[in-house]
């Protein structure tokens, strides 16, 4: 069985997680956990406009959509850049350039 990696909560990310609905946030604690124990979550998608290995964990729920975009391709720890509830089909700008900056800026820890 392999170590489970450790959650690094990135700005925000950990507050706007808090703030989706339980049956949400339960399945967003699911989905993380199989991604700390080198799983794949059930649905998912590359962001790679965000950068390099960044991907994005999409659930749904009947509230909306919820979006949780990480970087697990590190040795230390699962780093989770951003959690946001989506309101339209496509994912705002706003959402895709705060993830990009919390990317670059753990990029630049990294180094």
């Amino acid at each position: 069985m392999i170590d489970a990696k450790p959650i690094k909560f990135c700005g925000s990310s950990l507050d706007d997680l808090r703030e989706f609905p339980l049956l949400a946030r339960r399945d967003a604690g699911h989905q993380l956990d199989q991604v700390q124990r080198g799983r794949e979550p059930d649905d998912w998608k590359p962001m790679n406009t965000v950068g390099q290995g960044v991907r994005e964990i999409r659930i749904r729920d009947t509230s909306g959509a919820f979006r949780i975009v990480y970087l697990a391709k590190l040795a230390d720890a699962v780093y989770v850049l951003h959690c946001f509830q989506k309101k339209t089909q496509r994912t705002s700008k706003a959402d895709l350039d705060l993830a990009t900056k919390r990317y670059r800026e753990l990029k630049e820890v990294k180094r």
